[in-house]
């Protein structure tokens, strides 16, 4: 178990000035292995570090450590905007993924387009495949979690994710109110069935609708409703997929979602205290 005092100790070192794993096994009295555990760890729970190898694959590779820092995401100025138009969006139609989208390489990004029928809900057809792919970590930008009641082939959402491995780690951005409440929950339990906190979920009101996984891809959903437009505009529902794996703007993307993350408030914390509200059952 990596102790609060240890992960503070490790931060603060950093922060400074990049280190390599040697000297941070030096500073914490532990051998280069423990301390290369540690920083995994610390980059797959809090997003405040990172690492690169230099002269991989060779006798002389080197680690080095560096804080991520999360006032520093913007490698373009037009990231830069995007990233102020989703810190301060709400809702899902306050910003529209193919904003993000149009930026990509053509070569490193596909989107697909489906138009509602006999008002069945639209499901995507990759996204049980892509979850059960997920070898260390998924990030989901949501609004309620009323995902968790997708079903696909018999099987709901929720319960894959209660068979993937318990090693990998699931953090989700959501609304945590009345309206979620019970989904929320629904994921939590997944917690006490693991034995640990494989879900981590924290309320924040933010307008992405999709998942990061491995740091190698990012989908997001968009809908488009006729109710939205004016008469003939659009005739049906529409929802549109946007993939990308190109690896800059997964890695943007992933800062995006640890800026919000780090400052959100825990769902726990937040479930407690709609526990509070008189007649809420």
């Amino acid at each position: 178990m990596l102790e609060s005092k240890t992960i503070k100790q490790i931060s603060d070192f950093v922060y400074i000035k990049p280190r390599t794993i040697q000297e941070i096994a030096h500073l914490i009295n532990k051998n280069w292995r423990t301390a290369d555990r540690y920083v995994a760890k610390m980059i797959e729970e809090t997003g405040s570090l990172s690492i690169r190898t230099l002269r991989g694959g060779t006798r002389g590779a080197l680690k080095i450590v560096f804080w991520n820092n999360a006032e520093k995401i913007h490698s373009q100025e037009f990231q830069e905007r995007l990233f102020t138009r989703i810190e301060r969006s709400v809702r899902k139609n306050d910003f529209s993924p193919f904003d993000i989208y149009q930026h990509v390489d053509p070569k490193k990004r596909q989107a697909y387009l489906v138009e509602e029928k006999d008002e069945k809900i639209v499901i995507d057809k990759d996204l049980f495949s892509l979850l059960r792919s997920a070898q260390k970590h998924i990030f989901f930008f949501s609004g309620n979690v009323s995902w968790v009641s997708i079903i696909d082939d018999e099987k709901a959402l929720i319960d894959v994710l209660e068979d993937l491995p318990s090693s990998i780690a699931i953090k989700v951005l959501t609304k945590v109110d009345i309206t979620s409440r019970n989904n929320v929950t629904k994921l939590m339990r997944i917690n006490e069935a693991k034995g640990k906190e494989m879900i981590e979920i924290r309320h924040c009101e933010q307008p992405l609708r999709g998942i990061i996984i491995d740091s190698r891809i990012a989908r997001f959903r968009e809908i488009k409703d006729p109710g939205d437009y004016k008469r003939g505009e659009l005739d049906r529902k529409t929802y549109i997929y946007y993939e990308i794996n190109d690896p800059d703007w997964v890695e943007w993307l992933e800062k995006v979602f640890w800026k919000q993350f780090r400052t959100a408030n825990l769902a726990k914390k937040r479930l407690e205290s709609l526990d509070t509200i008189e007649n809420l059952y």
